[in-house]
């Protein structure tokens, strides 16, 4: 039975088989998370935090329990948006590369909008509507969350507001009209629609913005609107991570089934929801084997973690200090690795990893050695370049972001080549490229 199971090359599970409990890292921290803080100046930015987020979110976040229940209603929707979705042996892509490493891919891509962003998407507008909100707001960078909160509303019955990074929302008109076509309203950013966005819209109207931007106008909306709207965030905090281990509980279940465990973990990284939903169940393993507590799959080993980036905004390698999340200053100041949050970054295709600051549970990992992390070139030409050999050997098309998880894998292959070691390397690719392909066109050139 175990030579019929290394010989497969997709593994899924069933349906029913779906997690039933998000992971909460939290009580497993080699020490606790720092807290959220007001800045000594100004008024209190915690004191707001009921008027920003959804209060079953906000409790998700400061819970303490390892294991949160989810929903009845929401694992319906996560049927409805097909999960669970398969694990990938990339079996052309290592006689490509002639590596000894067994390389496997989680297919976050087969989404309908086509990212991994659905997942939290669902959850907090499933718990907003519970809550008796009619409207959503919300940032994206890339897209993908914009789209996925969309969607979701979509099936929930809300509405939708999106502040879409201007740098690249001038060069998706078609993911744009995506949003619209799910029933979302979507502005540039920065924009006039806000006071915050019209100081810096009035000044230049080709702004090209930033998340930090836009987190900031569509915060500013949402608290204006508070008695019927709500703010919704894709990335960077807990109960969003929380929200997304379903991918990386799902991918222990299916390494079960490929009678193998990865030595080697990896996803690209901006704020960190993709590489913490991938990535978290694995390092709790890796930290209750350390205090010889029981693990999740039951595996026990030290694992490679590696956070890919662009050098256009590498904040795993900022500095750990408070910072705001936002760049007008309107959340809690959190205990994050940083690049500053009014930082100038210059836009890149790849632009969901253009942000300041990383997650604080992911920051404080990598503060403590358990995360490594790698910036590629802000060209993107190497990054691209991999894509493509992925893309030619695997047959998927990977979206800008997922590129550079797709890059550092092929790096880490190339190691085990060059070392002889057959090591096992797990990568996420937490969307697809469909919308990006302008995008590979410019950097390379066909």
């Amino acid at each position: 039975m175990a030579n019929v199971k290394r010989q497969l090359r997709q593994a899924n599970i069933g349906v029913n088989e779906i997690p039933e409990r998000w992971y909460n890292i939290i009580p497993d921290l080699p020490e606790p998370l720092p807290p959220p803080m007001d800045p000594p100046k100004g008024e209190s930015r915690l004191a707001n935090l009921p008027k920003m987020l959804v209060k079953e979110c906000l409790g998700q976040e400061m819970s303490t329990a390892q294991w949160i229940d989810i929903p009845d209603g929401i694992q319906e929707l996560f049927q409805k948006a097909g999960r669970p979705r398969p694990l990938f042996r990339a079996t052309n892509l290592e006689k490509a590369l002639d590596t000894p490493a067994r390389m496997y891919y989680k297919s976050e891509f087969f989404s309908p909008t086509g990212s991994h962003k659905v997942n939290t998407a669902l959850a907090q507008c499933y718990y907003a509507k519970k809550e008796g909100y009619r409207r959503v707001t919300t940032e994206t960078g890339a897209g993908q969350w914009g789209t996925a909160l969309a969607y979701a509303t979509a099936l929930t019955g809300l509405k939708c507001t999106v502040y879409w990074v201007r740098a690249v929302h001038d060069w998706k008109p078609d993911r744009k009209s995506y949003m619209e076509l799910l029933g979302a309203e979507v502005y540039a950013s920065p924009s006039p629609k806000t006071e915050f966005g019209k100081s810096l819209y009035s000044k230049d109207k080709k702004h090209p913005g930033s998340l930090g931007i836009a987190i900031t106008e569509g915060l500013e909306d949402a608290i204006k609107n508070s008695s019927d709207t709500v703010y919704c965030l894709g990335s960077v905090l807990n109960h969003v991570l929380m929200h997304q281990t379903i991918i990386g509980l799902e991918t222990q279940k299916q390494f079960a089934l490929f009678d193998d465990y990865p030595d080697v973990v990896i996803s690209c990284l901006g704020g960190g929801s993709n590489f913490g939903g991938f990535a978290i169940p694995f390092l709790g393993d890796v930290l209750m084997g350390e205090k010889g507590k029981p693990t999740i799959s039951g595996n026990y080993k030290k694992i490679k973690f590696i956070a890919a980036q662009s050098q256009s905004a590498p904040n795993l390698q900022g500095e750990y200090k408070y910072d705001f999340a936002d760049h007008g200053e309107m959340t809690p100041l959190l205990k994050m690795y940083t690049l500053g949050h009014q930082a100038k970054m210059a836009p890149i295709k790849g632009d969901g990893l253009r942000y300041h600051g990383a997650s604080p549970i992911l920051s404080l990992l990598r503060y403590k050695g358990y995360i490594d992390t790698v910036a590629y070139p802000a060209d993107e030409k190497d990054v691209f370049a991999k894509a493509k050999l992925f893309i030619q050997n695997e047959g998927f098309l990977p979206a800008a972001e997922s590129a550079y998880s797709v890059a550092a894998a092929i790096d880490e292959a190339i190691k085990c080549k060059e070392e002889g070691k057959a090591k096992t390397i797990a990568f996420n690719i937490s969307g697809h490229g469909f919308m990006d392909i302008s995008g590979y066109r410019d950097v390379l050139g066909s």
